[in-house]
């Protein structure tokens, strides 16, 4: 059904209600479309692939909030795409049915709680988990290790997502994950019968210093991550393992962690929009293990 509201007021709506500030170079723009149109539905999704345009047209929806990027670059960049028959498809697609895509990334992470972080725990019935404090930032240590760091958002302790569950070894964990957010596959590094009870939790692709950040930890004994690149933690992990200092990593795909964050989005957004109609359609994860 047609709102008497436009796109654009939906955006603005959204990011009044998330406290969005100035935030020179953010990605959370309109990558699409016209957004001056009456909203007629929207659809959430992690990434606005060509197969989730095509659903949510076929559901009359003309805005989709998508995580990441839409042609496959973190900031859209469109010079080298001109003449590529993928992106002259996809953008056909999404002008044909006079669909809207805005990217909602960064302020759907800054929010508190992060609302990607929300639905990961959600998905996983972890809620009652996650520490509200967290005495390590504050403790000499904890200090030292971020100052050597100089990573800043590390020492914002609401950004430092501990959880402290019941023991379970490392590879009961990665069974847990994989059963639970039904997953296909999930990567491990460290010895297997690790017990782990405090874990930090980063989906998406967070920047090698905060995983290894996190397992020079005394009191972590492992992280969940989105996705990793191969030669920096994962050695980490492995050289931990051979100098006897037992720390764990489970490794679940980038769509994988973060796509239950914007199937929360879609359930926030119904309190916010009661009359429009909002739908999640998963992108689902693009490879596949053979």
């Amino acid at each position: 059904m047609e709102s008497a509201m436009t796109i654009r007021q939906v955006v603005d709506t959204i990011l009044n209600a998330v406290s969005a500030f100035p935030y020179p170079g953010t990605v959370d723009t309109i990558k699409a479309g016209d957004a001056s149109q009456p909203v007629k539905g929207i659809v959430t999704t992690f990434v606005a692939t060509h197969e989730v345009i095509a659903r949510a047209a076929a559901l009359g929806a003309n805005l989709i909030i998508t995580h990441e990027a839409v042609f496959y670059s973190d900031r859209d960049d469109l010079t080298w795409l001109d003449n590529d028959p993928v992106y002259r498809a996809k953008a056909k697609l999404i002008e044909q049915h006079k669909i809207v895509i805005w990217r909602f990334h960064d302020f759907w992470h800054l929010y508190r709680p992060d609302g990607i972080l929300t639905g990961l725990l959600k998905a996983l019935g972890w809620e009652t988990y996650l520490l509200a404090e967290d005495p390590w930032v504050e403790s000499e240590r904890g200090r030292e290790v971020l100052r050597t760091l100089c990573l800043e958002i590390l020492a914002d302790p609401q950004r430092l997502y501990v959880c402290q569950i019941p023991p379970i070894s490392l590879i009961e964990l990665g069974q847990m994950l994989k059963s639970q957010l039904k997953l296909q596959t999930v990567r491990v590094a460290g010895p297997d019968d690790l017990i782990c009870s405090r874990i930090w939790i980063l989906p998406g692709a967070p920047p090698y210093q905060m995983e290894i950040g996190a397992l020079g930890r005394e009191d972590i004994d492992a992280v969940i991550v989105g996705e990793v690149n191969e030669w920096e933690t994962p050695e980490y992990v492995r050289d931990a393992q051979a100098v006897g200092i037992p720390c764990g990593m489970i490794i679940l795909g980038h769509v994988n962690s973060e796509e239950s964050g914007m199937q929360w989005l879609a359930e926030w957004l119904r309190s916010q929009f009661p009359g429009i109609s909002i739908t999640h359609i998963p992108a689902g994860d693009p490879l596949r293990t053979l």
